[in-house]
């Protein structure tokens, strides 16, 4: 094949993957003294082999290179970029089926010693009905109740809500910096009853500062009616829905029910939306707190955020770093700004002087 077409084809491939254009190459620099980093995994449906949606007539094993690079970085750097809890914003299969799933469980286990986690079911994770019966086998609450950061997950009142349960909601308790943590892990469009049991999380721990990984936040703003919306039509609070019918609550609905409601709530992660790859929305809440929301959808690309908290700051620094070329990523095929994907946001943290 000719020189020329090769490349072509490669370029072709990046487009097709999102992935990541480093313009500028940069390696990752260690914290500060005093420090502390929050990873959180966008979504990992870049499978690859037997029966998947990239390779449909493939032969090989199934494989997902990426997340498998996340769990190595993650394990090889826990200590070096003090990372102090680890958060999943869901779509972690790309197809809901038994083979994803245990290839999914492999390459999380690599979490398990390295320090807290939490995983949040998106809407590749369940059906269009919410029920995520594969996840809850694979990941169930009883593989969790023996860590003591592990807080608990929602208890289903009637048996209506019993798909809620089991650790598809869940929190985590932790500490670091000398702060103290609540993280609130909401499956895709979180139901009422589940709103509820988050929002009385939320108030139980109010000394605590609070942090919600969900998988749909921001994002295209109404559902788009061509494929061209996807990329183009207005973002912002995703105002729909997935999962869970009537009973789903939209990302909008769930700003106004429970997020701007509670003074100790910082921080809302999300992924879900690839094409819009990052995006990022600070709005005060109720009590004159200031909740960020931040998107980060970079796929099969290689792309993991770090969330930096530099507490004598009163900053967090958003890093994007990409697992795969070991580099900061620089822009992506639809989001070219290097500020978006490498930014600081404020956050009050240092305690006041009297």
């Amino acid at each position: 094949m000719p020189r020329h077409l090769k490349l072509y084809l490669f370029a072709a491939f990046l487009w097709a993957a999102g992935a990541s254009i480093i313009g500028r190459a940069a390696d990752l620099d260690l914290p500060p003294p005093g420090a502390f980093t929050i990873v959180v995994i966008p979504d990992t449906q870049g499978y690859r082999g037997v029966a998947t949606k990239a390779e449909p007539q493939s032969v090989e094993p199934l494989t997902n290179p990426v997340f498998a690079n996340h769990i190595r970085w993650i394990r090889e750097n826990a200590a070096a970029q003090h990372i102090v809890f680890v958060s999943h914003v869901g779509d972690i299969v790309d197809i809901n089926n038994p083979a994803q799933w245990k290839l999914a469980r492999e390459n999380l286990d690599g979490l398990r010693g390295v320090g807290p986690f939490g995983l949040a079911v998106g809407n590749h994770d369940m059906t269009s009905a919410g029920d995520a019966s594969l996840f809850r086998r694979h990941f169930p609450a009883a593989g969790f109740r023996d860590y003591s950061w592990y807080g608990g997950t929602f208890e289903p009142a009637n048996p209506d809500e019993a798909a809620y349960g089991d650790n598809v909601n869940s929190y985590q308790l932790f500490s670091a910096g000398g702060l103290d943590f609540v993280f609130i892990h909401l499956e895709c469009n979180a139901p009422d009853p589940v709103v509820a049991w988050a929002g009385a999380i939320l108030d139980r721990y109010r000394d605590r500062r609070a942090l919600i990984s969900t998988h749909m936040d921001l994002g295209i703003r109404e559902k788009p009616k061509t494929g061209e919306g996807f990329i183009s039509d207005p973002k912002g609070r995703m105002e729909w829905s997935k999962v869970h019918g009537k009973r789903g609550n939209s990302p909008a609905q769930l700003w106004e029910k429970l997020y701007r409601r509670h003074a100790n709530l910082g921080f809302v992660f999300s992924g879900d939306q690839s094409r819009v790859t990052a995006m990022q929305i600070s709005a005060p809440g109720d009590q004159g707190n200031v909740v960020h929301a931040l998107m980060s959808d970079y796929m099969s690309a290689g792309g993991l955020r770090l969330y930096r908290f530099l507490p004598a700051e009163n900053r967090v620094r958003v890093i994007t770093f990409d697992t795969t070329t070991r580099r900061l990523i620089d822009r992506m095929v639809y989001v070219p700004e290097y500020t978006r994907h490498q930014f600081v946001v404020e956050y009050p943290m240092a305690a006041k002087s009297r």
